[in-house]
């Protein structure tokens, strides 16, 4: 058995065309809209945020005044906009930008959690129908560390089947068909401890990331979960600023927007 600590690692944020963005501006008529969000970044802007602003220009026409006769006056600085977004619970529009993370070394607890959270995500997860586990990895939890040399002990004997198990069926004899070796590393990983460290790919747009965030380090939530979500958390206010603007973290650790149900 090795011990492990959850990590997080963004891996995917969103992508713009910004000459698909242009002929469909040049159509509708907010070109200048564009033009002010290139100059202000210097040509670079923030992808995800421009996504949904985007989005919600787009809902309203509303990249200039008079393209809508009922828009006489629009907010063109950036960050303003985001918090009329948020204030008003404007939350569809943040489902455009969606980001990738790589969560190594939690635990299929964790990932048991993570999943019911299915709206607005997708999930990869490592297969233990095909990967054998010959060494667990697992973090004991500080409400068992007073037990700590019980719990290795037996997720370390838990470790040992594994082993002895696949060696005393044989699956990796020459000559084994893929499909054994598979129907046994499936039934084999029922004698596994539920808090081994594995890893998920999970993707998810901003709506689902502010809900998620909110809910996974809430004081009363799980442990692990509230750790690795502080860091979802803080990647997040750093790579989308406008669209976390609101979210402060407490002193007991929990992470709170201002405005909720956005």
């Amino acid at each position: 058995m090795h011990e492990t600590t959850p990590t997080v690692h963004l891996i995917a944020r969103p992508s713009l065309n910004l000459e698909g963005m242009r002929a469909y501006l040049a159509d509708v008529g907010g070109e200048a809209w564009l033009e002010r969000r290139l100059e202000a970044s210097g040509g670079a802007p923030n992808a995800g945020e421009m996504l949904v602003e985007f989005g919600g220009r787009a809902c309203y026409r509303s990249w200039e005044p008079g393209l809508n006769p009922n828009v006489t006056r629009v907010r063109t600085d950036r960050n303003e906009y985001f918090a009329n977004i948020l204030r008003s619970a404007h939350g569809s529009v943040l489902e455009h930008a969606n980001y990738s993370f790589a969560l190594r070394n939690v635990s299929r607890v964790f990932t048991h959690e993570l999943v019911r959270h299915r709206a607005g995500s997708a999930f990869s997860q490592e297969s233990l129908r095909y990967v054998r586990l010959t060494e667990i990895g697992f973090r004991v939890p500080p409400a068992l560390e007073p037990v700590r040399d019980q719990v290795i002990s037996i997720v370390e004997q838990l470790e040992d089947f594994q082993v002895s198990a696949a060696k005393e069926l044989g699956i990796d004899e020459e000559g084994i068909p893929f499909h054994v070796k598979k129907e046994v590393t499936s039934a084999l990983r029922r004698l596994a401890p539920i808090g081994l460290s594995t890893d998920i790919v999970w993707t998810a747009n901003a709506r689902t990331l502010r809900h998620v965030i909110e809910m996974r380090t809430a004081e009363g939530a799980e442990e692990e979960l509230r750790t690795v979500f502080d860091s979802v958390a803080r990647i997040m206010q750093a790579e989308a600023p406008g669209l976390f603007q609101d979210f402060a973290q407490q002193d007991d650790g929990s992470w709170v927007p201002e405005h909720r149900k956005v």
